[in-house]
């Protein structure tokens, strides 16, 4: 993995040899660092027609699970830093995310609508264990009674069954584990330091046996490289006790081509270039396919006969095809109520 700059940045470093023979020399091991990232606020709002909610947590920016294919690398530039390596070291975490999420709740305005946590980096990381972000928002949601989903590929999310599995009895709640190989050889490059296929279907497992709603994700479908799986995947979660399942294809915005092709050649040379042109057959030719309606399946004979694939496992192994959980809005607790007194702000009639 190379850590290149960032697409914002106005200049770029290349390594030159200067005949002193430093270049050969090994780098360093890269420290991973933890900062704290001051926010003004925490829900993220978005309008995209592909997207089945329009609000969002992202308890992290950055990522330790350091998958390749990750379409979140590329925001690391708004950093100045690389959706490389710094994607995967330089790691920041929402301090005040209780506290804002209060304010932001208690607003007059507020609409209750359902929150996804992890829409972009996974809220259950590594450094969950030590900062405990995610926790505390969704301790606040469980005390509004704000309806709430959950998207990750970490088996971390067990530890949250004691909060997560009451708010379930009342529909406030729903799952979503990724899922993207059953193969550990391809797992341990492609997403070096996620949860194994077999915890991730045991965490499907522990939710769906605690009475929490759970879906599989496949995320992405890389074709050529775990394409083949979406069966096995899809027959290995409902058998876990999944109740949903969902894919998207590959996407490779901005730097992220350049990234995943670095990897292809590196872990892959010899399917690298049919993994293109299978790919660029569902991207119309390019590397990227940016549109909406096509960015999250592609079009083709080989994205519609995926779809149909998709669709045909489901339907064998009982599975709900593209679940539209209803959450609860009706139980939010809102404004100052929860807190069970007076606002601590006076009113100004």
């Amino acid at each position: 993995m190379s850590n290149p700059a960032g697409r914002f940045e106005p200049t770029r470093a290349e390594a030159v040899d200067d005949g002193w023979g430093t270049i050969e020399e090994a780098l360093p091991p890269l420290e991973t660092t933890v900062q704290p990232e001051p926010a003004r606020s925490i829900i993220s709002r978005n309008k995209s027609p592909d997207i089945s909610f329009d609000q969002s947590i992202n308890p992290y920016r950055g990522c330790e699970h350091g998958c390749i294919y990750c379409y979140a690398r590329p925001s690391h530039g708004y950093l100045n830093l690389s959706p490389g390596l710094d994607f995967e070291t330089r790691l920041f975490y929402k301090a005040d995310a209780a506290r804002l999420l209060e304010q932001e709740l208690s607003a007059k305005n507020y609409r209750c609508s359902p929150i996804t946590i992890g829409a972009n980096t996974d809220p259950y990381q590594p450094i969950e264990r030590e900062y405990r972000v995610t926790r505390s928002i969704i301790e606040v949601l469980a005390k509004r009674r704000h309806p709430f989903s959950i998207i990750t590929k970490s088996a971390m999310i067990e530890r949250d069954i004691d909060l997560l599995a009451p708010l379930a009895k009342d529909n406030l709640v729903y799952t979503l584990v990724s899922v993207t190989t059953l193969d550990n050889d391809i797992k341990r490059t492609l997403e070096p330091r996620t949860a194994s296929p077999a915890a991730r279907l045991r965490a499907i497992r522990s939710l769906s046996s605690a009475g929490i709603p759970v879906g599989v994700m496949i995320a992405p479908v890389i074709p050529v490289l775990t394409d083949a799986e979406l069966e096995k995947i899809i027959e290995a979660a409902a058998a876990a006790g999944a109740r949903s399942a969902g894919y998207v294809l590959l996407r490779l915005p901005y730097e992220l081509k350049d990234l995943f092709r670095e990897w292809l050649d590196e872990h892959e040379p010899l399917k690298a270039k049919h993994v293109w042109s299978r790919l660029h057959d569902m991207r119309g030719g390019r590397d990227n396919d940016p549109r909406w309606g096509h960015r999250q399946r592609g079009e083709g004979q080989y994205a519609d006969l995926l779809a149909q694939r998709f669709a045909a496992a489901c339907m064998r192994y009982g599975l709900k095809h593209r679940e539209r959980f209803v959450h609860n809005t009706a139980l939010f607790v809102a404004g100052s109520a929860a807190s069970g007194g007076e606002s601590r702000q006076m009113s100004l009639l």
